[in-house]
């Protein structure tokens, strides 16, 4: 079991692109008209799964406006 990881969240800026949706959608959610926001359970979720946690990780890596935050610590 992984280390749950401290902060997972998304800041104001978000365009919709879909990306995070698309590597983690047990974690990101993109609202019809409306940003991407965190599913409820997702730090839980991530901690169980190493898989999805590295998509998670990627999902931050790849935004294109930067605004996904990851606190591993």
């Amino acid at each position: 079991m992984t280390e749950p990881l401290r902060t997972l969240r998304i800041e104001e800026g978000c365009i919709s692109c879909n990306l995070c949706e698309d590597l983690a959608p047990r974690v990101f959610e993109v609202v019809a008209g409306g940003e991407c926001r965190v599913r409820p359970g997702a730090l839980e979720a991530v901690a169980a799964d190493d898989e999805l946690r590295a998509a998670v990780l990627e999902a931050a890596e790849s935004c294109p406006v930067e605004v996904i935050l990851v606190d591993e610590d």
